[in-house]
């Protein structure tokens, strides 16, 4: 599936779009569950909050998606320095997240503190993913393999922080290792930050 798989990159017209497709697929991940509580709520909030992934996203590096928009890799181009602190959120998404505002930034600001300061460029893979109906069939291994093969011929390193220990597994096979420690959520799930080091051409 991977090598046949034609990889397209997204315009900013399919902001919108991208952003429902970020929602659906993250909407049961653990992480999420932990962000946004409440499962209506999450799914209402999710599409605004990942919106702002996209359009940050589609400023600053590029959107690639699968040829049928059932998946998406969102992939930030850094500079190798410090990156300026998350913004809280907006006063209206705070007023719609209640009591769970708090935690949606402080996930922002754990992701933050984990970021690599290399001191040289490198491409962060902020977001993988695949809707719920067409994961298993290897979308999400097509576009982190098609943005990879730019990155050796670029000589360019990756960051990601793999949302499990299963997608962990996945990202040690794509040629990432363990950065740092885990990312530990306060009485919640681990995420994992990775570095690969582009393949020797």
């Amino acid at each position: 599936m991977s090598s046949s798989t034609p990889i397209l990159t997204a315009g900013p017209e399919e902001a919108p779009f991208l952003a429902g497709l970020v929602a659906a697929a993250f909407h049961d991940l653990d992480a999420a569950r932990w962000q946004i509580g409440d499962d209506e709520l999450r799914r209402a909030a999710f599409p605004g909050y990942f919106q702002g992934y996209v359009a940050h996203t589609l400023a600053h590096g590029v959107v690639q998606v699968t040829e049928d928009r059932s998946a998406a890799a969102l992939w930030l181009v850094e500079d190798g320095g410090p990156q300026p602190e998350p913004p809280l959120p907006e006063p209206h998404v705070a007023a719609m997240l209640g009591p769970w505002a708090e935690r949606v930034h402080l996930f922002d600001r754990y992701l933050h503190a984990a970021l690599p300061t290399p001191g040289r460029p490198f491409e962060h893979l902020a977001i993988l993913a695949v809707l719920p109906g067409r994961q298993g069939k290897g979308l999400g291994t097509a576009l982190l393999e098609h943005r990879l093969a730019h990155l050796d011929e670029t000589g360019v390193p990756a960051y990601l922080e793999a949302s499990g220990a299963n997608t962990r597994k996945i990202y040690l096979n794509h040629g990432f290792v363990d950065h740092g420690e885990p990312i530990r959520f306060p009485d919640g799930p681990a995420m994992y930050p990775m570095w690969r080091e582009p393949a020797a051409r």
